[in-house]
């Protein structure tokens, strides 16, 4: 149980900083400092959890998967938005730097889910032959 939540919690921050590296590496107007960048992750995570579980309860009352994606995408905004005022050493300047700088992180958060998904599931089926 501990070594999925480990799975899924570090592929959730790999996923998170490796977007705002792309983000800032990509767009020009996203710049980030390697110490900002450990920062902006951390809160980054915290934020999007909270930000996340309160959409859900919230505004939803049936869930979908279009739905589950449409917030996925607003949370990540939200999220950013927070972090930028936040993290001082975090730079967005304009909103096409947002736009892309969100479907970015959000892409790779997507991703660092889909693989942290499969590592456990590979585990289980490990474990299993066991």
């Amino acid at each position: 149980m501990f070594a999925r939540l480990g799975i899924r919690f570090g592929s959730a921050l790999i996923g998170i900083a490796l977007g705002i590296v792309v983000s800032a590496a990509v767009l020009s107007g996203v710049s980030v400092t390697p110490v900002a960048l450990v920062e902006a992750t951390a809160v980054f995570w915290l934020v999007h959890i909270v930000v996340s579980f309160m959409a859900l309860r919230v505004l939803v009352r049936q869930p979908s998967v279009s739905m589950a994606g449409l917030l996925a995408v607003a949370s990540t905004v939200v999220s950013l938005i927070i972090v930028s005022l936040i993290i001082s050493g975090l730079s967005i300047k304009g909103p096409m730097s947002y736009l892309g700088a969100t479907l970015i992180i959000w892409a790779t958060t997507a991703i660092g889910d889909v693989v942290g998904s499969r590592m456990i599931r590979a585990r289980r089926q490990r474990d299993r032959r066991d």
